[in-house]
């Protein structure tokens, strides 16, 4: 982060206000509003630089913006703090309307978040169960569901085309 871009009201105000998700988003980005994150007399921009998804850059009007998994590959608005991946995925199933708070986490905090929702997703892997054997097609289930009315073996398609 480039936080000595801001006043040292504005790293209070960010870790200390809830933000709502705005109705501008997508997976390049989420717009935030809540209260103002003021730059310091070093301004609102910087060189662009490189960023990645998680990084919160605050422009001119100091309403922070969260990149997503699309965004662009450099920036030039200062970034006041990055997301941890562990919560990136989890911040991607926000709407708007939903308000968010954001706290500091050190590194250590950080890659023990992430293990914890590696085994949080390996234990749902594991739980993964077939409906059928291995083999066992439901014919049935296939041509309620096929909205082509039913399934033909390759060799029948000559048959069809007549």
């Amino acid at each position: 982060p480039q936080d000595d871009y801001f006043t040292p009201d504005a790293g209070a105000a960010f870790f200390g206000r809830p933000y709502q998700v705005t109705r501008d988003m997508d997976r390049m980005g989420i717009r935030l509003d809540g209260e103002k994150l003021h730059h310091n007399d070093k301004g609102a921009e910087i060189v662009s630089d490189g960023v990645a998804p998680g990084s919160i850059q605050v422009p001119a009007n100091g309403q922070p913006i969260v990149l997503m998994a699309d965004c662009q590959t450099s920036g030039g608005y200062p970034k006041i703090a990055t997301i941890i991946r562990a919560d990136l995925l989890r911040l991607a199933h926000v709407r708007p309307g939903d308000e968010i708070r954001f706290s500091a986490v050190d590194h250590a905090q950080a890659a023990a978040a992430l293990q914890a929702m590696a085994r949080q997703l390996a234990r749902w892997c594991e739980s993964i169960a077939s409906f059928r054997p291995p083999g066992v097609v439901d014919e049935t289930a296939l041509y309620e569901g096929n909205l082509i009315s039913g399934a033909i073996r390759g060799d029948e398609l000559a048959w069809y085309a007549m």
